[in-house]
């Protein structure tokens, strides 16, 4: 819910920032499918909560990187380099009532697909093979796993300092279908969790 009710913040102070410099820029600046055909076809960017959860959590071990390659006015493809650690379920990650007996550190280069629809309007698709690996209390490594992450998003880009950088408050939709080799006592604290959930996002970037 902290991730939602900053992001709504967040949205709200793009729009009005994105309203006050939509006066300075021409509707053919605004508008996608009116975009130049030298348009910038490259971009690199990582999430912000990359950045806020060490603000929150100086422990937290998140890190993400974007890649971004514009190949239409319209169409992007997207690689996405992930690694995270959790000690619960995925599926009620922030309000679980069980904890697993140590963690999983997960690995993953994502491919996925951007489409702009009205405007600065976007929904994007991604799937992400994460190979897993789950350490106990100890800090010791029992096993590998497998992961199969899938994303589905909603959003909508602000453009700043003549399109270059960019931020994308959007909502996404996570489903992991393929979850392999969990050792028995972290399948236990698993076993009736959801293997879906909603999540807020905050992505940006710098285009080249």
């Amino acid at each position: 819910m902290k991730k939602l009710h900053l992001i709504a913040i967040i949205f709200a102070m793009f729009s009005t920032m994105g309203m006050s410099q939509g006066l300075k820029m021409t509707n053919a600046k605004n508008s996608r499918a009116e975009l130049k055909e030298d348009f910038d076809q490259h971009f690199i960017g990582s999430s912000l909560w990359v950045v806020f959860d060490k603000i929150v959590d100086e422990s937290a071990h998140f890190y993400q990187l974007n890649y971004g390659y514009q190949f239409s006015p319209k169409d992007v493809l997207l690689v996405e380099g992930i690694t995270w650690r959790y000690n619960e379920p995925l599926g009620t990650y922030g309000n679980s009532e069980r904890k697993y007996p140590g963690e999983v550190r997960a690995y993953g280069i994502g491919l996925g697909y951007q489409r702009f629809h009205w405007k600065n309007f976007f929904t994007s698709v991604i799937a992400t093979p994460f190979l897993q690996q789950f350490h106990d209390t100890e800090d010791e490594k029992i096993q590998n796993g497998f992961q199969l992450y899938l994303q589905g998003i909603v959003g909508y880009r602000f453009e700043f300092f003549n399109q270059r950088l960019f931020i994308e408050p959007a909502y996404a939709f996570k489903y992991w279908p393929v979850n392999t080799n969990f050792p028995d006592s972290f399948a236990e604290v698993e076993e009736g969790t959801p293997k879906h959930n909603f999540e807020p996002s905050l992505n940006f970037g710098i285009k080249f």
